[in-house]
């Protein structure tokens, strides 16, 4: 029954989205019915995100969802770890007169994702994404008037209006735990979450998947229903070269400000 569980499991649910709260509560009851105990462990252990938001993710509207991307887990600092995928809480400027900020170049996965992006509107060369290619981005980026949005709050708000769930793999991070093992535990949370949108009348979502961990989905049948769009995790230097996401995110001009 719901009201055994860890109270710092169900007070995590208010923050998610009203259409998404009977169906992450099937989910945790999923988790619950696969493993007794891990519910109950991971409430007494510490663990990111922080501040109730296990589920912030969830924010997006059920009937809104165009993609769900899932990436590997939580940022592993804890101001870094908002319980949405690789939007790092350390972030505000995503640019500097170096070109990105110092504070996207520590967030590796962030910082490859927006070279890609740049490669696939043709502002950067994938030849050259040095420091010094960036610089001269970032000029224009941050020039008067400029149409470059300038914080990860705009990128976080234009991925949403694109109708993004920016999901993890597993939900959260723990130092001792291998993201692998956490990411096990919440794989019947995930089949819920994907069968409710298999459900839903109209254009299926595309799944979008990041790295190995995320790629373990494939292993549900319910993941056969949806397209999808499959890549090496953003860490990888590899990414900012990788066609396929080039050819989904470059049309989105997600670096662009919205009218």
């Amino acid at each position: 029954m719901s009201h055994a569980f860890p109270p710092v499991i169900l007070d995590a649910l208010s923050l998610a989205h009203s259409s998404w709260q009977p169906v992450l509560m099937l989910g945790v009851e999923a988790v619950h019915a696969a493993d007794p105990a891990y519910l109950s462990s991971l409430a007494q252990d510490a663990f990111l995100p922080t501040q109730g938001r296990l589920f912030a993710a969830f924010m997006q509207p059920l009937d809104k969802v165009r993609y769900v991307l899932v990436g590997e887990g939580p940022y592993p600092r804890e101001q870094s770890a908002t319980g949405v995928c690789f939007m790092d809480g350390a972030v505000e400027s995503l640019w500097s007169e170096k070109g990105l900020s110092k504070q996207v170049n520590r967030a590796t996965s962030l910082r490859n994702f927006m070279k890609m992006l740049l490669v696939a509107s043709g502002k950067l060369s994938q030849e050259d994404t040095s420091g010094d290619a960036l610089a001269h981005v970032s000029l224009k980026a941050r020039a008067i008037g400029s149409p470059f949005i300038q914080t990860l709050t705009e990128l976080q708000a234009n991925l949403t209006k694109e109708g993004f769930l920016l999901l993890n793999a597993s939900l959260v991070y723990r130092p001792h735990v291998a993201p692998v093992k956490d990411a096990r535990a919440w794989m019947p949370f995930l089949k819920v979450v994907l069968e409710a949108l298999a459900a839903r009348d109209g254009e299926m979502p595309t799944l979008v998947l990041w790295g190995k961990i995320a790629e373990q989905l494939k292993a549900l049948e319910v993941v056969t229903r949806f397209p999808r769009a499959v890549s090496e995790h953003p860490y990888n230097l590899t990414f900012i070269a990788n066609t396929t996401m080039q050819s989904l995110f470059g049309p989105m001009n997600l670096l662009m400000r919205r009218l």
